[in-house]
C-alpha cells in the first residue's frame, strides 16, 4: 500500500489507504458528468472524467453536438497514486465549493474544441436511490449518483475562429457524480451473461424551472417491470423534496424508428392531483459515438491505453455521418406542466424488447 495525499484528510471509511476501494471488483468507477445548453438545439455540451482504481486508468472526454457537427476530444492515463489529481491530458475539474460550484477546463488543444466553465448549481445536489442489478448471478451495477441542475459561466471554443461567450443567465445544464461498480475497461468474455435479453430501457430526465426542478428516472426490463425509478421535486429555497409518486412514461417514436419526437410523463403525488409533463427533445446527441460509453471496441471508460498520456479528437458531420449516430441519447430537453416551460436534459434508450413494441 502507498500513501497519497488525500489521506492526510480525515475521510477514511475502512482500514485502507483512500487510493484503494473497499472492494476488488475491476468494474469500480468514480465518475463526473456535466452537460451545457441554452435551452435550444443551437449547441449542446457533454463533458465526462472518471477514475477506475481497480483497473489504474484514469480517462475523460467532451462531446460537442451543434445541429452539423458531432465532435469529441478524450484524453487517458495512468490513474497513478494520487486520487485527488483530475488532471487528464488536457482536462482538469476542479471543486471550488463542494456541492454547488466547480470548474471544468479542457485546455486549448489541435482537436478543435476548448472551454473554461464554471458550474453553480440551482438546487441542493440530491441523492438519487441506490442502482443495483443482478443478471446471471453476478451483480453488474452497484453504484449510487447525485444529481443536480444548475447554470454555466465562462466561455467555449469551436475550431480557431469560433470562441461562444458562456453567461449564467442564458447557460444552464445538469450534472451527476456516480461511483460503485458498473460494466468499464477491456470487455470480457461474456459467459453465462450471453444469454441476457440485451434489453435497456431507460428514461432520466433532469428539468429545471424557475424556483425548482423535477428528477425522474426509470429502468424497465425486457417484461416491463420496474428496475429503477425516481420522481421527486426538489425546490431551490432547500425546501424538503416532494415525492411524486410512480412516473408513467409514454413516448412517441418516429416512424420506423425508437428516435424519441415527444413524449407525457404522468405523476400522482400521494394525496395530491396527478400531472402530466409534456417532453419535447431539442438536440440529440448520442453520447456512445466517440466518448468511451461502449460502442468503439479501442476505446471504452477504464480502457488502458499504455504509458503514455494519450489525448485523441473524433469528428463526425450531419447529416453526413447520421448512420453512426447510434444507442443512448442525451437531448437538450423542454418540459412543460401547468403553464410552467422548463429545459433540462431528456435521456433515454430504448434498446432490446420490451412490451410497449410491436417491431
Amino acid at each position: 500500500m502507498a500513501l497519497s495525499p488525500l489521506d492526510d484528510f480525515p475521510v477514511h471509511q475502512a482500514a485502507q489507504v483512500m487510493r484503494h476501494v473497499t472492494t476488488g471488483d475491476r468494474n469500480f468507477y468514480d465518475r463526473y458528468y456535466f452537460n451545457c445548453h441554452a435551452a435550444s438545439d443551437e449547441l449542446m455540451l457533454i463533458v465526462g472524467l472518471g477514475q477506475y482504481p481497480n483497473l489504474g486508468v484514469t480517462d475523460a472526454f467532451a462531446c460537442l453536438r451543434t445541429r452539423d457537427l458531432h465532435r469529441v476530444v478524450r484524453a487517458s492515463r495512468e490513474l497513478g497514486a494520487d486520487r485527488m489529481d483530475t488532471r487528464v491530458g488536457p482536462f482538469r475539474v476542479e471543486v471550488i465549493e463542494g456541492l454547488k460550484r466547480l470548474r471544468v477546463v479542457l485546455e486549448p488543444n489541435e482537436h478543435g474544441l476548448s472551454f473554461d466553465l464554471t458550474w453553480e448549481g440551482t438546487i441542493p445536489a440530491v441523492l438519487e436511490p441506490r442502482h443495483f442489478l443482478r443478471w446471471q448471478e453476478r451483480v453488474v451495477f452497484d453504484s449510487v449518483r447525485l444529481a443536480q441542475t444548475g447554470r454555466w459561466s465562462g466561455n467555449i471554443r469551436i475550431g480557431e475562429d469560433e470562441e461562444i461567450p458562456v453567461t449564467s443567465d442564458r447557460w444552464m445544464g445538469t450534472r451527476d457524480r456516480s461511483w460503485g461498480i458498473r460494466p468499464v475497461g477491456e470487455p470480457e468474455p461474456p459467459g453465462i451473461q450471453a444469454k441476457n435479453s440485451g434489453t435497456f430501457y431507460w428514461l432520466y430526465t433532469p428539468m429545471r424551472f424557475d424556483d425548482h426542478a423535477i428528477l425522474c428516472i426509470i429502468q424497465e426490463d425486457e417484461r416491463g417491470r420496474r428496475l429503477l425509478e425516481e420522481a421527486v421535486r426538489v425546490w431551490s429555497d432547500g425546501r424538503e423534496e416532494e415525492y411524486l409518486g410512480r412516473p408513467e412514461y409514454r413516448p412517441v417514436y418516429a416512424p420506423g424508428t425508437r428516435d424519441v419526437v415527444e413524449a407525457t410523463i404522468t405523476f400522482a403525488p400521494p394525496g395530491g392531483k396527478p400531472f402530466d409533463v409534456r417532453c419535447t427533445p431539442l438536440l440529440p446527441v448520442h453520447l456512445m459515438v466517440g466518448t468511451g460509453y461502449g460502442l468503439e471496441q479501442e476505446w471504452r471508460h477504464g480502457m488502458y491505453q499504455g504509458a503514455d498520456p494519450v489525448v485523441q479528437g473524433v469528428t463526425h458531420r450531419l447529416p453526413d455521418d447520421a448512420a453512426r449516430m447510434w444507442g443512448l441519447v442525451d437531448a437538450v430537453g423542454r418540459f412543460e406542466y401547468d403553464g410552467l416551460v422548463g429545459h433540462g436534459l431528456y435521456e433515454y434508450w430504448a434498446l432490446g424488447p420490451h412490451p410497449s413494441f410491436t417491431d
